[in-house]
């Protein structure tokens, strides 16, 4: 008992001694890896995003089929053009570097807090500390993420038009139209990092343990496909909660007071489905996203001396 506790003070007093010790650079590779990572999936698969929020707000309020992703991608090439797929890239990327940053780059600092203070690393842990840095990262960002959302459903071409599309907001919603939709946004983000980050950090331990892989490519891989499906199945209904308050304002119609409202009309009236519009583009989106951001980020953390996550 006594040597039980005696390794736990050692393992407290370790994880002091290493956060006394984090050097400014320290700071910037963990920042920079994660913020580049993440605009570099966001690029990739933007117009999927696109369409994602598109599917999102079909026949709201009503019990119908929503349009396949395929299908609604061909009806927008069609009638807008290939350009509509590209619609909010410079407020995401932008949203990518800052929030990608925060996001996982707090995701190692948050675990190494609780895991000092509950003396233990656990599935639990790395859940909070998913959640908190999620939290903290869209709360910084939501204006970014709701500039980029009415720009992807405008049918006109506002892109080159981010400043004054924000002076319209302002000027017409005030400064809390910038943080419309912040709570499910942040509840999202939560959930996201949360599953996110957890299931990735978790599978990569138990397929290490299990099936004797070792760190490099195919552990990565297989350990972000299963953090994609885990992420996009636990955030899937407070994104489309998130999409519908922020864009209610501009289509002039307030049919939602607060995300609660919003999620038991949609359950009311579109049924459960309804949260659930748009999770094939969702995933085919998330899925690919989630992968290129861990492979291309445990790529950077090698390159700067970072070891892996």
């Amino acid at each position: 008992m006594e040597e039980t506790s005696s390794s736990a003070g050692q393992n407290k007093k370790k994880s002091i001694q290493n956060f006394a010790f984090i050097s400014t650079r320290d700071i910037i590779n963990h920042f920079s890896t994660s913020g580049i990572s993440v605009c570099v999936a966001t690029a990739t698969t933007h117009p999927l995003d696109v369409v994602k929020v598109r599917l999102q707000l079909e026949h709201v309020g009503k019990r119908a089929a929503s349009s396949g992703l395929a299908q609604k991608l061909s009806e927008m090439v069609r009638s807008e053009g290939p350009q509509s797929l590209y619609k909010g890239i410079i407020p995401s990327l932008l949203r990518s570097a800052l929030y990608g940053g925060l996001r996982l780059g707090l995701y190692e600092p948050c675990k190494g807090v609780l895991d000092w203070a509950t003396d233990s690393s656990n599935i639990f842990t790395k859940i909070a500390a998913g959640a908190l840095s999620g939290a903290i990262a869209t709360a910084t960002t939501n204006p970014m993420e709701v500039l980029k959302v009415r720009m992807q459903v405008s049918r006109n071409r506002i892109d080159g038009k981010m400043m004054k599309e924000i002076q319209n907001m302002i000027s017409s919603e005030g400064l809390g139209g910038l943080w419309r939709g912040v709570g499910p946004s942040m509840a999202r983000a939560s959930a996201l990092t949360a599953s996110q980050l957890a299931t990735y950090d978790e599978s990569k331990q138990i397929i290490k343990r299990w099936m004797n892989v070792k760190e490099g490519f195919w552990l990565h891989l297989s350990a972000s496909f299963a953090a994609g499906v885990v992420g996009t199945t636990a955030t899937a209904p407070v994104d489309t909660v998130k999409t519908r308050l922020m864009i209610q304002r501009q289509t002039s119609n307030d049919l939602y007071r607060n995300a609660f409202d919003c999620t038991y009309k949609i359950c009311k009236s579109e049924g459960l489905h309804g949260l659930y519009k748009g999770w094939s583009a969702m995933f085919a989106r998330l899925g690919p996203q989630t992968t290129i951001t861990f492979l291309v980020y445990e790529q950077l953390r090698q390159l700067v001396g970072i070891s892996a996550l």
